[in-house]
């Protein structure tokens, strides 16, 4: 529960010492990267490791949250206004080298890291400081040496993973000085355990520090321009808590469930169903929904996920003529996982959070919407000689054309949005049954065909698209190649450059959850 306790007068002493300590470290460091040019990346990561390790004691020093929640937001604005305008070059990370002398991106980091620290102090301070301390210990050492070995030691770089070039011996190190400090965490607040972890065996225990590293490292890999500093911390402070104060079966499937999500992600590069990044926003959004969600969420989410996959790999020489139309081909990345399943993932951890039956019709609603969408361009660019109109004027316009539809694709969007529904009949989901089958089925089958046709009026208004002036020919991608290999940057002719095809898939899934989640309510 979010509370901010009244000021104890204890902690006043304590908090005017520790700014005055940080305020000066920061000056020394300043002076050090300007004065005696030491490597503003290696200041920077210094500065990471002693505040995740500050943090850490923050429960320890003070008895209420008050003060450290303003000392952090205090460095929230001080930290902003430094890397916005160039203050404190140590704070930010432009025009900076890490230790081999490579470029780095500028770091938003020293912003982002203070905002995770008052959101886990406004919810756990109370009752769960455990939690607390062992995210940001996480967050503040893991990362920061992460970022150390693959600056120095980082020699092999995972290819389509992030802008940020990631490499095997960073994200090794992030793994086991996760697993190592996850684990001394486990073993010194074992005393702090809720109901899910306090029976726990030391098997068990070992399992879960393996696969919370795991998911940490998933986490810093993806993101990039210091984001992982919010993201790492909230990431093990969720999986935690929710373990932590549910049942002790809990434990068992979450573990069962993050196994099965990696085997799938690695299953899914073999296969080239996904690339890199997809493949782990895969492993982390299946731990999620298996491990927590249980059967009853996970079949709908692999019936989506393996039908679309499938489907998108058939007809491949008939789909071959659009490649250079779409943004992207058949081999997903972590945009297009996030785009068709991110709002699964924020419907199922809001579940998790509140017990609320009616957001197992909002997933199921964006579920089907995202699979609508998918059918209906798949089959209506594998089917022969289809007709296409634009949807905004009915006006005959190219099969692949953003915000076509045609008669085929229609119907192939209300048949795989009735299979996301009957995935869930199947499983005897006991609300659907109470709300009634044949409503169920019309309540999921309309929201993801009206969602689907949502995504093409999105498509043929505000997405992006392109004058590809080597082939002559509208396009979805922002730049084309010629056949020595150089680069045309193709130019806008419709749409916002900013509204690509992930946008409008992320707006077709919203579409469909809030549809589902209204009618639910409303029937």
């Amino acid at each position: 529960m979010l509370k901010l306790q009244a000021p104890s007068p204890h902690d006043l002493p304590v908090f005017f010492l520790l700014l005055g300590i940080m305020m000066l470290s920061l000056l020394l460091f300043e002076v050090l990267a300007r004065k005696f040019s030491v490597s503003r990346f290696v200041l920077r990561k210094v500065l990471h490791f002693s505040l995740g390790l500050l943090l850490f004691f923050f429960p320890v020093l003070f008895k209420a949250n008050f003060y450290p929640v303003l000392l952090a937001l205090l460095f929230t604005v001080f930290n902003t206004v430094c890397v916005r305008v160039g203050l404190l070059q140590v704070l930010h990370g432009k025009d900076e080298s890490n230790i081999r002398g490579e470029k780095v991106q500028r770091s938003y980091g020293p912003i982002v890291l203070p905002v995770a620290f008052v959101i886990l102090a406004l919810f756990l301070w109370e009752n769960h400081a455990w939690i607390l301390r062992t995210s940001v210990l996480v967050a503040g050492i893991a990362d920061s040496l992460a970022a150390f070995a693959g600056g120095a030691l980082g020699k092999v770089h995972i290819e389509n993973l992030t802008k940020s070039r990631k490499t095997v011996e960073g994200s090794l190190t992030m793994f086991a000085v996760s697993f190592f400090l996850l684990l001394a965490c486990f073993f010194t607040f074992r005393d702090s355990f809720g109901t899910g972890l306090a029976d726990a065996s030391l098997l068990e225990l070992v399992a879960f520090a393996l696969l919370l590293s795991l998911i940490a490292t998933a986490v810093e890999a993806l993101l990039s321009h210091g984001f992982d500093n919010l993201m790492i911390p909230l990431a093990v402070c969720y999986v935690l808590y929710i373990i932590d104060t549910d049942s002790a079966g809990l434990l068992y499937r979450f573990l069962s469930g993050g196994m099965f999500a990696l085997l799938l992600a690695v299953f899914s590069i073999k296969v080239k169903f996904l690339n890199n990044s997809g493949a782990t926003a895969t492993f982390l959004l299946g731990t999620t929904i298996f491990g927590i969600g249980g059967l009853v969420w996970t079949v709908p989410l692999l019936t989506f996920y393996l039908l679309s996959s499938i489907l998108s790999k058939l007809g491949k020489k008939r789909k071959a003529q659009f490649d250079l139309v779409f943004e992207k081909g058949s081999q997903r990345d972590a945009g297009q996982v996030c785009a068709n399943g991110g709002i699964a993932w924020i419907i199922m951890i809001v579940y998790s959070l509140t017990g609320e039956p009616a957001y197992f019709f909002a997933y199921l609603g964006t579920l089907a919407a995202v699979q609508s969408d998918t059918w209906a361009t798949e089959i209506g660019t594998m089917w022969p000689n289809p007709k296409a109109r634009l949807i905004t004027t009915m006006k005959p316009v190219p099969v692949g054309t953003s915000g076509g539809v045609s008669f085929p694709g229609t119907l192939g969007a209300f048949i795989g949005a009735l299979l996301i529904c009957a995935s869930a009949i199947l499983m005897q989901v006991g609300w659907l049954i109470d709300f009634g089958v044949v409503q169920s089925f019309m309540l999921i089958g309309l929201s993801g065909l009206v969602a689907s046709l949502v995504d093409s009026f999105f498509g043929a208004t505000i997405q992006a698209q392109y004058y590809d002036p080597v082939r002559e020919k509208v396009t979805e991608r922002t730049s084309s190649f010629r056949s020595d290999g150089t680069v045309v940057e193709n130019k806008l002719i419709k749409g916002y450059r900013y509204v690509n095809n992930d946008v409008v898939n992320t707006l077709c899934a919203l579409s469909g959850c809030a549809l589902a989640f209204f009618f639910s309510q409303s029937i």
